[in-house]
């Protein structure tokens, strides 16, 4: 008996695959691995020192003092806090509004060079915790509670790095700031943030990295005082160990956070009593 003969291409083929099945069995695995996953918003650059190479800002502030409202918040129990300097400079009655219609007034102490000063009471809450030594990170997040157009809002923000501001008429001076990106706000808050001027810049566990000092709608950019600056300012200010632990802040729960320090006076609204 016979078999019928084979055709000798599907012996090629049966070959073929079977050194492929091999081949692919035994191969070493090469793939790429998966992509990283996007970075964390802590993660980024670590900022630089101040160059002379900075981007410039060009700001013009009027030759006299015009009335305006802001923001200052706690650095002392005994009755020392920060605000921004134009917002006080030249008032000859600033004061803390404290609820009620009631409002105490301040003494001022004006930093020589940067827009930031120092207001005494007699007394006063919890000091915020200052974070001025800890590194920053471009693309990491701050939280701005305050006064915007005189009522209570808060800003959320990114740090987008180091710019000069260079400020012209009253008070001139060229100052190192810190640039951020606003990247939220509380609903319903249009426009500008004028009363914003003053308040704290927090990072994530809720601890001072700066004072909000400036705005440039046009561009949704905010500025913040560097620490290069700021750290001198409170230099024999603070107490060490006087300061509260501050409390974690995220984009989810950043305005009840703010409620909190407003109710608790630890932010409050600065006025100038004509």
């Amino acid at each position: 008996m016979r078999f019928p003969r084979v055709p000798d291409w599907l012996i090629y083929g049966v070959v073929v695959l079977a050194l492929l099945m091999v081949a692919t069995t035994r191969r070493e695995r090469v793939y790429n691995p998966p992509a990283p996953p996007p970075p964390d918003e802590a993660e980024g650059a670590l900022l630089g020192p101040v160059t002379p190479f900075d981007p410039m800002v060009m700001v013009e502030t009027p030759p006299h003092f015009q009335p305006s409202m802001g923001t200052a918040f706690a650095i002392s129990s005994e009755g020392r806090w920060l605000t921004a300097r134009h917002v006080v400079e030249g008032c000859p009655r600033p004061a803390l509004i404290i609820g009620g219609g009631r409002a105490v007034a301040a003494d001022v102490r004006l930093a020589p060079r940067a827009d930031v000063a120092l207001l005494i009471t007699d007394g006063g809450p919890t000091a915020m915790p200052l974070a001025l030594e800890a590194p920053l990170r471009q693309g990491q997040r701050a939280f701005h509670p305050g006064y915007p157009q005189g009522g209570p809002g808060e800003v959320t923000s990114r740090l987008l790095g180091r710019e000069t501001l260079r400020i012209s008429g009253r008070g001139a001076r060229d100052e190192p700031v810190l640039a951020w990106a606003e990247v939220g706000r509380t609903d319903g808050l249009a426009g500008t943030l004028s009363g914003l001027s003053g308040a704290p810049a927090m990072d994530r566990q809720g601890r001072v990295i700066g004072v909000t000092i400036a705005e440039a709608p046009r561009r949704g950019r905010i500025y913040t005082t560097a620490p290069d600056t700021l750290g001198p300012v409170l230099r024999g200010t603070v107490r060490a160990g006087e300061q509260a632990m501050g409390e974690p802040v995220t984009i989810d729960n950043y305005y009840r956070v703010a409620d909190r320090l407003r109710r608790d006076l630890r932010v409050a609204q600065v006025v100038c009593l004509e």
